[in-house]
Formats: C-alpha cells, sequence, structure tokens
C-alpha cells in the first residue's frame, strides 16, 4: 500500500505530520474521558479503589482492542488503493452484478448511513474538545467561569474562519505540538504513578469484570462514557490515504499509546489518593501554578483536533459528491501541491453554526459527553459488518476466520452501543437527528438523479439514429471548431445538440459527447482518463473516467490519455451544458415531499460549468423542463 500523498517524504516526516492530524480527536479525550466514566449522567459512581482500577481496566482494553487491533491491525489493511474510511470500504464491496446487485445495495445503503453518520458526531468534536479545554480555566479560578462559553464560542468562530486560507501553513506546527501534548500527557502520568505503583494493577481484566459485578446496571452505562477514549479510532481510518498504514501505526505505538495510557493511569493514581479531584482529574494533575498554561497547550492541542474533523467533513463530502450522492457544491482548493487540502464553504459555515449552538445549548463538556458516542458506535459496528463483507469477498479469508474475528470486534462494539443507546435522552438524539437528515439528503439526491436520468433519457434520441437523418436530409452546414455536449449517456444524443440544431442547422466540424464517470477507485492515471468511441461525421463519444478523490477537469481530461489525440485545444472550443427545470408531480418514483427536497438542491447545487472547470466565456447552457 503506498500513500496517496506521501511518496517520496521519509517516514519520519509522515510519521510526524501523522500525529498532527490522525490523533487530534482521540488525543483529547483524557480532558473528560476519566471523569464522565465515574460521573456522567445516569450512573455516577464513587471514585473508589474498585471502581477506578475497573475504569482504568476498561480503558486499557478498550484502546488495545478496538484501536490496537481491530483498526491498525485489521482494518486499516482494507484499503481502496491506499484510501481509507467508510466510503473507501463501502467501494471495495464485490462489483454490482448477478445475484450479488441487491446485496451490494443493502450494504452500499448501510455504508452511506454510517458515513451519514460521522457528520453528526463532527460537530460534537469540536465543541466538547475546545469546551473542555477552557474549562480548565475553572480549576484555576472560578472568577473566569462565567467567560468559559464566550470564550469557546471565539476560539471555534476563529477556528472556522481560517478554514478558507487552508492548513498548509499551519499544518506545519501541527506534528510538533502534538509531541509536546502527548509528552506532557505522560509525564503527567508518570508524576503520580510514582505515588501508587500499584495503579498497573488495572491491567489485569479482571478488575474490569468485577466492576461490572459490583455496580450492575450502573457498571454498563459506564460502559458508553468509557467508549469516549476510542472516539478516534474511524479517524485513524479515514485518514489513512493522506500518511500510509506504517506512518500512522509508528505514531500510535510509538507515541501515543504509551502517551495516553500513562495519562490515564497516572489520573487513576490521583483519584486513588484523593478521590475528591473527581471533578476535574485531568487538571488536577498539576499544580495550580500551571493550570492556565496547561490550559493553553490543552486548547491548542483541541484546535487541532478539530481540524482534523472538520477536514474529514471536507473529503467526506467531496466523496459524495463525486460518487452520486450529494448534489454539486463549491470546492475551494487550498495548496497547489497537496490535492486532499480542500476547503468547502457550505461545509464550514454549517459546521460552525452547529458547534456554537451545541457550545451554548448543553453549556458544558459533560453534557456533551452525554451525547458522544452514539452514532460513532454505530458507524464502529457497520464499519465491522462491511470489513467482514471485504474480508470474505476481497480477501478470500475463510469463513470461520471471518466469523471468529468480527464477531468478537461486534461483541465489543454492540457492548459500547448498547450502553450509549441510554444516552439518547441526555443528547445522544442529536448525531442520530443529523445522521438521518444527512442520511436523507443523500438518498434523495440519489433517488432523484436516477429519476431524473430515467424522465431525460427515456425521450432521447440514439445518437446514431440522429446522425443517420442528418446524412439523409442531407449534410448539414459545418462551422468551425469544436463542441463539447456535456451528457451522461454518449451514444444517446443530448438536448443541447438537439436544441442547438433545431435553432442554427449547423454543427461544429468537432462534436464530442463527453460523459464524466466516477469509478470506485481514489484516483485514475491521465494516460487511462479517457476511452472514446467514434461515431463518423466528425462525432465522437467521450468518457472521462475520475476517482472518488479527484475533481474532474473536462477541458484538462480531454487532452489527457487518448482524447488528446482529437486535439480540441487547437479548434476554438464551446462547451454546452444542459440544465434542467424540474416539476413536482404525481408520477411514481419518490415521494412529493423528496421530489420538493430534490428541485430544492439541484436549485442551489454549484453550476455544472464551475463544477467541471468549464471556462465561462466557452459555455453555453441550454434548458430544458422535466417531470419528476
Amino acid at each position: 500500500m503506498k500513500p496517496s500523498n506521501g511518496r517520496g517524504v521519509p517516514l519520519a516526516g509522515l510519521s510526524l505530520a501523522a500525529l498532527g492530524v490522525v490523533y487530534g480527536d482521540i488525543g483529547t479525550s483524557p480532558l473528560y474521558a476519566m471523569r464522565e466514566s465515574l460521573e456522567g449522567p445516569g450512573h455516577e459512581l464513587v471514585a473508589s479503589t474498585s471502581n477506578v482500577l475497573g475504569v482504568l481496566s476498561l480503558i486499557f482494553w478498550s484502546l488495545i482492542v478496538v484501536i490496537s487491533v481491530k483498526y491498525l491491525l485489521f482494518v486499516m489493511r482494507a484499503d481502496n488503493e491506499g484510501e481509507g474510511g467508510i466510503l473507501a470500504l463501502t467501494s471495495l464491496i464485490t462489483p454490482e452484478g448477478g445475484k450479488s446487485g441487491r446485496r451490494r445495495l443493502v450494504l452500499i445503503a448501510v455504508g452511506l448511513f454510517g458515513t451519514a453518520l460521522l457528520y453528526g458526531d463532527g460537530m460534537i468534536t469540536p465543541a466538547i474538545s475546545v469546551l473542555s479545554a477552557v474549562e480548565g480555566t475553572e480549576v484555576a479560578t472560578d472568577a473566569l467561569s462565567h467567560w468559559v462559553i464566550p470564550i469557546a464560542c471565539v476560539i471555534l468562530i476563529g477556528l472556522f474562519a481560517v478554514q478558507r486560507h487552508g492548513t498548509a501553513s499551519i499544518g506545519k506546527i501541527f506534528g510538533p505540538v502534538m509531541i509536546v501534548w502527548f509528552s506532557v500527557l505522560g509525564l503527567l502520568g508518570i508524576i503520580h504513578i510514582v505515588d501508587e505503583p500499584g495503579v498497573f494493577r488495572a491491567i489485569n481484566p479482571w478488575y474490569g469484570l468485577e466492576f461490572f459485578a459490583h455496580n450492575g446496571f450502573k457498571g454498563f452505562l459506564a460502559l458508553g462514557s468509557v467508549f469516549l477514549v476510542v472516539t478516534g479510532g474511524e479517524a485513524l481510518y479515514a485518514d489513512m490515504g493522506h500518511f500510509g498504514r506504517r506512518p500512522i501505526e509508528i505514531g500510535w505505538f510509538g507515541l501515543v499509546l504509551p502517551g495516553l495510557l500513562l495519562n490515564y493511569f497516572g489520573q487513576g493514581a490521583l483519584l486513588l489518593s484523593e478521590p475528591d479531584a473527581i471533578e476535574n482529574p485531568f487538571y488536577r494533575l498539576v499544580p495550580e501554578a500551571f493550570v492556565i498554561p496547561l490550559v493553553v497547550l490543552a486548547t491548542l492541542a483541541t484546535v487541532i483536533a478539530s481540524q482534523a474533523l472538520i477536514s474529514g467533513a471536507f473529503s467526506l463530502t467531496r466523496q459524495a459528491v463525486q460518487l452520486g450522492y450529494s448534489p454539486r457544491v463549491k470546492i475551494v482548493h487550498t495548496s497547489h501541491s497537496a490535492a486532499g487540502q480542500i476547503y468547502i464553504p457550505a461545509v464550514n459555515w454549517l459546521l460552525m453554526v452547529a458547534c456554537i449552538g451545541l457550545v451554548v445549548g448543553f453549556r458544558s463538556s459533560g453534557s456533551l459527553a452525554a451525547a458522544y458516542g452514539v452514532a460513532v458506535t454505530l458507524t464502529m459496528i457497520i464499519t465491522t459488518v462491511l470489513f467482514a463483507v471485504v474480508a470474505r469477498e476481497r480477501f478470500r479469508w475463510a469463513r470461520s476466520s471471518v466469523a471468529a474475528l468480527c464477531g468478537a470486534f461486534l461483541v465489543v462494539d454492540l457492548a459500547f452501543f448498547g450502553a450509549n443507546v441510554f444516552k439518547i435522552p441526555y443528547g445522544g438524539w442529536f448525531p442520530l437527528l443529523v445522521g438521518a437528515i444527512v442520511f436523507t439528503i443523500l438518498t434523495t439526491w440519489r433517488r432523484g438523479r436516477i429519476i431524473l436520468g430515467e424522465r431525460i433519457h427515456r425521450a432521447q434520441l440514439p445518437l446514431q439514429t440522429f446522425l443517420d437523418s442528418l446524412q439523409k436530409n442531407g449534410r448539414p452546414t459545418r462551422v468551425p471548431g469544436s463542441a463539447v455536449f456535456l451528457f451522461s449517456v454518449p451514444e444517446m444524443t443530448p438536448p443541447a445538440l438537439l436544441a442547438n440544431y433545431r435553432h442554427n442547422s449547423v454543427l461544429h466540424e468537432k462534436v464530442l459527447i463527453v460523459a464524466v464517470a466516477t469509478e470506485d477507485v481514489p484516483r485514475v492515471l491521465p494516460a487511462e482518463r479517457a476511452s472514446i468511441t467514434e461515431y463518423g461525421h466528425g462525432v465522437w463519444g467521450v468518457v472521462l473516467h475520475y476517482g472518488f478523490m479527484e475533481d474532474p477537469d473536462v477541458p484538462r481530461g480531454l487532452n489527457q490519455g487518448r482524447a488528446s489525440k482529437l486535439r480540441i485545444d487547437a479548434d476554438p472550443t464551446t462547451y454546452f451544458v444542459g440544465a434542467e427545470s424540474l416539476v413536482v408531480t404525481d408520477r411514481p418514483g419518490m415521494a412529493k415531499w423528496r421530489e420538493h427536497l430534490f428541485k430544492l438542491m439541484s436549485r442551489n447545487a454549484t453550476s455544472a460549468s464551475n463544477y467541471f472547470s468549464l471556462p465561462p466565456d466557452s459555455t453555453m447552457t441550454v434548458g430544458m423542463q422535466v417531470e419528476l
């Protein structure tokens, strides 16, 4: 597996960069995870020796089983030409056809729902991370308590405001800052472990089992907060394409895992000697004089963690657009060298409003923690199911091996999910609601485009029939230059071509019917970009192939691979695109409310000319009315 953006970059450099992007979410969990595991809503527990050791045991084995084993050793093997994440995993499912067609559609829908859920928890992560960091000021002095929410909101506004500038410049400091962060986490833990070395007894899983036995149902509910320590697992997998599997493994086992474990055990050691420190065990690790510097460092770490989630939302949105599940959106590239660095204004401002609303509405990281985890646990379950399918069908692993391995993962995933379900009344409904809305939008757009295509193509004239009729009626007048008609079915006659001929009674010397196809791979080599069909009479059908991590550029694509032989760059070229005016009807297809939603999304989608990078001064838009 070769990292898509890391060719030629030393392994040490990639590992450093991965620290600054991949581990932000999981790396800031010590700010609140231990506290919430013992004092979360609905399962308030005494910080006794048995409870502290029990929670530590659960934390330790959660990090080992979920992150080290499930994701790093197994799931990250399921990469799509180096790219990871639930959409990339979904694209690895057995190609549609025959008996597997309907099954594949179901699995794709499941994967799409998992993707939608990530937006919900993606909104909570920046809010809870920044808020938990700023809350450290309350440990230093009560005078700042009423400033916590305003400060958190200002930081979030600043974070989203700078997104349009890209992360190329500030990204260089992310890695070093996170090295300092994880080193400080480990050092603070060691200081307190020295006083209570017996805390390492918690490595024995028996303490975790005893925790459940002694606390019963409350102990099970606490598992929902223990889950906070592994919420960054999906980020590890999703960011694999930026750095590669090996740098992520080096960062995890070399620094991140030791730093996290030492800090959690240090908090446990502190609680064994000072149970009252449970109000904020992380900031109580340092003397009062060092709280403010630690707040500053924690805030930097949480901003970095938030940046990773925001960038991930941009990448997910672009993949959804490319795969046909989302309307076209404005995508701004913020780096000339790194293709993955993009900025999507609509997503950025929506996330900012949601994050600020969450901070103002929930008002504390403890309340937000109650809303955190429900959607991520569902996503992890979906990842396990999809991985099982890929392991069986792509890797050809034995059925018994897949059942044993993924069955064990599912037991853990389902236990976490079961514990998080009880968070729904306390705020867990929010990410589920967001996930349901996003899933509805994605599926409505996909279904709407299919129906729209059927309505348009049903009334279309085969291209060969159109060309034959032209010859029978006498050769049409040809004008100099090339005409490029964007249409999804090259063998059919584009409505724009028919309209242009009927109005002007002429054809260009070269006529290209161009379709853009998104493949189930991250990128397509330029040499393999185009496939061409010649229809004669100066007419060609061209299909430009792009990966789901690429932005289509039609003018450039027509000068790559086989399409370059057509030499349209040597002629004056006019591009024609269609613009549908949609009419909601009672015809079979979708419910009326979904047709209205589809019409609204179509009206607000970025124009085809912008999305396909067509030159504005050489592009003509031809409208047509279509009944849904």
